[in-house]
């Protein structure tokens, strides 16, 4: 496991914290999309069934248990235990656009036909689109919270950072997996976008 990977964990896993923290302290999820947090935790559902099957090491097993936990529990506080602050007006992306095509794509375009293999490229697909409702929410009301924005920011560092990764293993190891590699670039393309929204808005 190289730097790129370990740092890019950390950050995705920072992205994590800094919303939950935000969510607790203000005891509120104004700004937050609870569409986009269920995405996630789909994607994070998905991607680790593996871990029923298949060890790795430690710290890929902690991880994953790790980001498991903290995808349910931002969905928990989001429709359980701060629902009166969920701003359902403005978190109107339609989810079908996004699940519709990922699913049919993931039978499509897999590495092999079996259960598990269709439903982590499921997750890898829906990984990348996963945030389009968080953007849609922001260009919809035109504001983002500066923990919302931090949140995002590290979100997006954590798929540079993994960029980086693939590089490095395909120029270390002659690794190349074009599905990851493919849905990872249109996910930093995105928030490219998002970047974007932050500074004109």
């Amino acid at each position: 496991m190289n730097i790129f990977r370990i740092l890019g964990d950390i950050s995705h896993l920072l992205a994590i914290i800094i919303l939950l923290v935000k969510i607790h302290k203000s005891k509120s999820c104004a700004g937050i999309s609870g569409k986009s947090q269920i995405l996630f935790a789909l994607v994070f559902t998905t991607r680790y069934l593996d871990l029923f099957t298949t060890f790795i090491s430690v710290y890929n097993t902690v991880m994953k248990v790790i980001f498991l936990i903290c995808a349910y529990i931002t969905v928990y506080m989001i429709y359980v235990k701060f629902r009166k602050t969920f701003d359902s007006e403005n978190d109107s992306f339609r989810l079908e656009f996004l699940l519709v095509p990922v699913t049919g794509l993931s039978f499509l375009e897999n590495h092999s036909f079996t259960p598990l293999e269709i439903l982590w490229t499921f997750s890898i697909y829906l990984e990348s689109v996963a945030i389009l409702p968080q953007l849609f929410m922001i260009s919809k009301t035109g504001e983002a919270e500066t923990i919302t924005t931090h949140y995002l920011f590290f979100l997006g560092l954590y798929r540079a950072l993994y960029i980086a990764n693939w590089v490095w293993r395909y120029y270390t190891e002659n690794f190349y997996d074009q599905i990851a590699v493919v849905s990872g670039v249109v996910q930093t393309i995105f928030y490219c976008d998002f970047f974007y929204l932050y500074v004109t808005k």
